[in-house]
C-alpha cells in the first residue's frame, strides 16, 4: 500500500490538468500574451525552456531561459531529458521535461510556448496534449511586428518571415486556433481553455 505523506494527496489521472502548448509565428506575440496571462494567474506554470542563445539584455538564467552550451545541450538531447527541442535562427531551445511531468502529476496547470517544431514532437510524445495556435490578424500586422522590434539584422528578420510562411500554413495541425487582435482576449480565451478560472 502506498503511504500519502499527512497534507498531501495524489492527483488522481483523470483531475490532472491536461499540459497546454502555446505555438504561432515568430513575432506574433507568445511572450506578450503569456506574460499578461501570468501577471493576472500566477499559478500557470510556464515552462523554462533551455537554449544555446546567449541572453539579451535584461534575461536572466533561470527565469527567462537557462542558458546552456552547445555541449551540455547535446547531452540534454543524448539522454532523453528534453520533452521537445528544436533549432531556430542557428540556436537551439528545448523543453525540461522532469520539471513538466513533475507540475502535471501535482495538479498544476503547465503552459508551454513553443514552436512549430517543438509542438509536433510534444504531439508525438504527449498526444494528450492541448495544442493552440496563436495567428497574426493578418500577414501585414506580422511583417510590421518582426520589422518593428529593431533587435535583429535585415538577414535574421528575412529568415524569420520566411520561417513564418511555414508555421502559418501548419495551423490546421492544432487544435484550436486563437487570432491575436488584443493581448487580453486572448489570454483570457487561453485561460478558459485551460480551465483556470
Amino acid at each position: 500500500m502506498a503511504v500519502t505523506p499527512r497534507g498531501t494527496s495524489p492527483v488522481p489521472p483523470d483531475a490532472r490538468p491536461r499540459l497546454t502548448v502555446l505555438s504561432g509565428p515568430s513575432g506574433v506575440g507568445k511572450s506578450t500574451v503569456v506574460a499578461h496571462m501570468r501577471k493576472e494567474h500566477p499559478e500557470v506554470w510556464l515552462s523554462v525552456s533551455a537554449t544555446t542563445r546567449k541572453p539579451r539584455p535584461g534575461e536572466q538564467h533561470g527565469v527567462h531561459y537557462f542558458f546552456v552550451t552547445d555541449d551540455e545541450m547535446d547531452k540534454l538531447i543524448a539522454n532523453g531529458e528534453l520533452l521537445e527541442w528544436a533549432e531556430f535562427a542557428g540556436n537551439r531551445y528545448g523543453t525540461p521535461r522532469a520539471a513538466v511531468l513533475d507540475r502535471l502529476e501535482a495538479g498544476e496547470p503547465v503552459l508551454l510556448e513553443i514552436d512549430l517544431q517543438g509542438a509536433r514532437q510534444v504531439r508525438e510524445s504527449m498526444p494528450e496534449a492541448q495544442l493552440v495556435f496563436l495567428a497574426p490578424p493578418s500577414w501585414e500586422e506580422l511583417v510590421r511586428r518582426l520589422t518593428g522590434r529593431g533587435t535583429e539584422p535585415p538577414e535574421v528578420i528575412e529568415r524569420r518571415l520566411r520561417a513564418a510562411k511555414v508555421e502559418l500554413a501548419a495551423e490546421p495541425e492544432f487544435d484550436t486556433t486563437l487570432v491575436n487582435t488584443s493581448v487580453e482576449d486572448v489570454a483570457r480565451e487561453l485561460l478558459a481553455l485551460m480551465d483556470v478560472v
